[in-house]
């Protein structure tokens, strides 16, 4: 008969598994709710071997954010192949994954809040807009964007963030449906900077130029069209 025996975690094990019971806590409250007590018994230690690795309940909430923010900035890489709708409308899906898997985490990382607003996690939630904001650009294949494009892609990721808070509070529009809705807001945000601008038009003709008549941009083009036609008798 053989006794089993605990294997001892290194430092950086160990730390590494309380941030990842941290954000598994966080995927179903608020981090404000959550106590160090709960994460500690839920990782399997005493409340203070927690601060043995962490130096206040601050430092482990920012390190998780981290992690989260990484996790959430790399929900916007997509490989430059297909159409531009068609990729955009797979990093929507891959965002609201992130979304529907870590509600309240995401909710109370873009609100703020006790726990979660100090000028540390400000400065991870504006890294996740830039880098998505680099993304985007990627894609137009644009280095030095005109102001008005600029205007329209941050407009826009801020338009996908409160689109997410607000979904998350009663999920009253299928996912599905809004994931292909904010591709259509990103193509109309930038038709409309392209009626004012001839080097936003002449980006956006490139950006949009092989787009299949089954993609999400040519959907919009043909709901458009309908619109503007007579009403049904």
């Amino acid at each position: 008969m053989t006794t089993g025996v605990r294997r001892r975690m290194g430092v950086e094990e160990r730390r590494q598994q309380l941030i990842g019971v941290a954000l598994e806590l966080f995927s179903r409250r608020s981090p404000d709710e959550v106590s160090i007590d709960e994460i500690a018994s839920a990782a399997g230690i005493s409340r203070p071997l927690v601060y043995h690795y962490f130096p206040g309940k601050l430092s482990l909430y920012e390190a998780a954010l981290q992690r989260a923010a990484d996790d959430l900035a790399g929900r916007f890489v997509e490989p430059h192949e297909g159409p531009l709708g068609a990729r955009l409308l797979r990093v929507m899906r891959r965002f609201f994954d992130f979304v529907d898997d870590h509600g309240p985490g995401f909710a109370a990382l873009m609100r703020g809040g006790p726990a979660v607003g100090s000028s540390t996690t400000n400065a991870l939630v504006d890294s996740v807009r830039q880098a998505a904001y680099l993304q985007v650009l990627s894609h137009l294949d644009v280095r030095e964007p005109p102001a008005r494009l600029e205007l329209v892609i941050r407009s826009w990721i801020s338009l996908v963030e409160s689109t997410a808070l607000i979904w998350l509070d009663g999920r009253r529009i299928e996912r599905g449906e809004l994931e292909v809705q904010l591709v259509h807001d990103f193509a109309a945000l930038a038709a409309v900077s392209a009626a004012y601008d001839d080097e936003v038009a002449a980006l956006l003709r490139r950006g949009v130029a092989g787009e299949p008549g089954d993609g999400p941009f040519s959907d919009l083009a043909v709901r458009l069209i309908a619109l503007a036609g007579p009403p049904a008798p």
